[in-house]
């Protein structure tokens, strides 16, 4: 899938803080180390830095939630990360994202630091970001 494609699907699963665009998305890309898992359902985008992985972001397309996408695509990203050399993986989610959150604890990541007022709302609220780890 193209940055474009990406960013668009980006859009329509994240209103806030606020969607990544198309150059950011080909930026970090251009990063050695990171990579793409999905299709035009939804993505997960990564990077692997030694043996340590990161979730960059993981979104579906609304109107295909709550079929178990979100769930394929975390096991993909782990895969991928456990290809190319990755023994433990981390990310970080908003601490109001719930349905985020509890799909990372089914798969069995484990919430284990905070990064507080790490996400700003539109509306200038501040909102602490919970961090997630795993081995994989």
């Amino acid at each position: 899938m193209t940055p474009e494609a990406l960013a668009a699907l980006h859009a329509q699963g994240f209103t806030t803080p606020r969607p990544w665009s198309a150059a950011e998305i080909a930026g970090l890309l251009a990063m050695p180390g990171t990579f793409v898992t999905g299709d035009a359902r939804g993505f997960a985008m990564g990077r692997v830095v030694l043996d340590e992985a990161e979730l960059l972001t993981l979104v579906t397309a609304p109107h295909h939630r709550r079929q178990g996408l979100g769930r394929a695509l975390l096991a993909a990203f782990e895969a991928e990360a456990r290809d190319r050399g990755a023994t433990r993986a981390f990310l970080e989610v908003a601490a109001d994202n719930i349905a985020a959150q509890a799909l990372y604890r089914g798969a069995g990541w484990a919430a284990d630091g905070l990064r507080r007022g790490y996400y700003h709302r539109p509306d200038g609220r501040r909102i602490d970001a919970i961090l997630f780890s795993r081995p994989l």
